[in-house]
């Protein structure tokens, strides 16, 4: 008997978008092994969900056509069944794992009531009482504490984390020969992550099934795959098993992908040693952002009179010295009040208690008015950038609209050309002044964010999460023009991640929140390579990375 569950040939998927066909799986060959994990990796675009998409037959009939190729299930053409036997295979032995759980869970359903529905559509024979009896063992199956009393309630009620266990026992509740993993763990905290894959691997080896695991974290790749296939423009350019892939790869572009990745980008001097701690201590090296006991508390009410019953302390107490043209990274788990710390420091939070001090001007108790000149010193670029750009305006408004309302420039003619020059002193065109942001690539528009908070030559930027969406060579651009503006502008940046290899590649200092407060802070060198607090060790000691592969090939 064949050990082979899943064998796709020459598949050709075709879309048709705006009047135009887009090729975006290109004559595509792979092949899944029982009880084996095989990683999709590439860039946005690539065709990496499309392939998977493709192999459970998800894509809209209207748009999507398969003009050549294959998928081989256990011998049986997927693209040859009628809709009865797509439906049938399904769910019940193809199952798939979204990458964002709240957008694929039903909010108006208890997550008990999506699993055992799950489990009656396919087995309509199983009574409610089984059923529900199933639901609660694969909660507790995917570590759900109390998943007999968890079962009733609904997705807006758990965590991030708890959601994709959701979503992972939903998948496996019928027991599927093949798992189909989309950016599974994506939007997860690092420690959250490594749990994550490592129920999988354990549901993989106790169930026996195999998994299309899509990626474009290679330190995921290292630790799930045992064969690794990269994709570029809707083609398979390289397959093989992990170690020859990530060791020895042998396609231009896996060398480009891999080259990217910041443990592997070329290591820029930092501009803060020992001694440039010395000279700081010492007063040479001026301090620009002084914090001192900082509190962001916000109030939790309750009962018929919304009385206030206790407090979220989402900054807790928090003192933390930025040094004049430093990068301290920000670095803890979701929740931990970092974006909180962010935004109070620019006032985009008010603190509840506190001293926020920037070049000895203290902050916190200024009115609107009285803080305006001080804006323009300090600016915020988001995680978002999608989120954060009016789409209404072109992007010479968006860049000239803050010069006008701070004077900067004698007229409009004057912004525009600023607006030009900043355009280009992150790497974009001046006719790109006259786009708007649905225009641009993520990358682009992330560069277009940062022109905008340089607007105002601003001496302290807020990074929020900057490169957590982009592809891995998008991020080192974006990282390597973050390190020239440095250079060039003496600026100051608190750079905001849950990324430890962009900490590592970037950042003077490394400051890490837990809780509300900050657990442990220093030179990034020391942070990273000897932590002192338990919960710096673990959370480094979660971060996947390369030299992991290990598995049996």
């Amino acid at each position: 008997m064949s050990s082979i569950l899943l064998e796709v040939c020459n598949l050709h998927t075709y879309l048709q978008s705006g009047g135009r066909q887009v090729k975006a799986v290109d004559d595509v060959s792979f092949s899944i092994a029982k009880g084996e994990t095989f990683c999709l990796v590439g860039e946005s675009g690539s065709g990496k969900s499309v392939s998977a998409l493709s192999v459970i037959r998800l894509l809209p009939e209207k748009i999507a056509t398969h003009p050549q190729g294959k998928i081989l299930f256990n011998g049986q053409d997927i693209l040859k069944l009628a809709d009865a036997g797509i439906r049938a295979i399904r769910g019940s032995q193809i199952a798939m794992i979204f990458q964002e759980p709240m957008n694929s869970l039903n909010p108006v359903m208890s997550i008990g009531e999506q699993i055992t529905e799950a489990i009656q559509l396919h087995q309509p024979q199983v009574s409610d009482a089984e059923a529900l009896e199933r639901t609660i063992q694969a909660l507790q199956q995917v570590q759900i504490p109390q998943a007999d009393s968890r079962v009733r309630d609904y997705p807006h009620q758990l965590s991030g984390g708890q959601r994709q266990r959701v979503m992972i026992a939903m998948a496996l509740a019928c027991k599927p020969q093949l798992l189909i993993a989309d950016e599974p763990t994506t939007a997860l905290d690092v420690t959250v992550q490594a749990e994550i894959l490592r129920l999988m691997r354990k549901l993989q080896d106790d169930t026996g099934m195999s998994m299309l695991f899509i990626t474009h974290d290679f330190g995921v790749v290292a630790q799930m795959a045992h064969r690794v296939g990269v994709m570029q423009h809707g083609k398979l350019v390289e397959n093989g098993a992990v170690r020859q892939i990530l060791h020895h790869p042998r396609h231009v572009y896996t060398r480009q992908l891999l080259a990217a990745l910041p443990e592997n980008l070329p290591k820029s001097v930092s501009a803060f040693t020992s001694a440039g701690q010395d000279a700081q201590e010492s007063g040479a090296c001026p301090t620009l952002l002084q914090i001192r006991n900082l509190k962001v508390w916000f109030p939790v009410k309750t009962g018929l009179l919304r009385s206030i019953s206790d407090y979220v302390r989402a900054v807790d107490d928090v003192s933390l010295d930025i040094p004049q043209g430093q990068i301290v990274a920000l670095v803890g788990e979701s929740g931990c009040g970092k974006t909180t710390l962010g935004r109070a420091v620019l006032q985009l939070e008010k603190p509840t208690s506190g001293s926020i001090r920037l070049a000895g001007q203290e902050l916190t108790g200024l009115s609107s008015r009285a803080l305006r000149p001080w804006r323009r010193k300090m600016q915020i670029a988001f995680q978002d950038p999608q989120s954060s750009l009016n789409p209404r305006l072109r992007i010479e408004t968006t860049l000239t609209e803050p010069m006008q309302v701070h004077g900067i420039g004698q007229n409009n003619q004057e912004r525009i050309e600023l607006a030009a020059a900043l355009l280009e002193s992150v790497q974009l065109k001046r006719e790109h002044l006259w786009r708007y942001p649905h225009e641009f690539s993520g990358g682009q528009r992330q560069r277009i964010g940062l022109a905008r908070a340089l607007a105002l030559n601003p001496d302290f930027i807020v990074c929020d999460e900057i490169t957590s969406a982009l592809d891995v060579s998008v991020q080192a651009e974006i990282l390597q023009l973050l390190l020239a503006i440095r250079a060039q502008r003496n600026l100051t940046l608190l750079f905001i991640t849950h990324n430890i290899g962009v900490v590592e590649y970037l950042s003077d200092q490394t400051v890490v929140m837990y809780k509300g407060k900050i657990v442990e802070q220093g030179l990034t060198a020391q942070v990273c390579g000897q932590p002192r607090h338990v919960y710096t060790q673990k959370l480094l000691a979660a971060v996947p990375r390369l030299q992991q592969s290990g598995l049996s090939t």
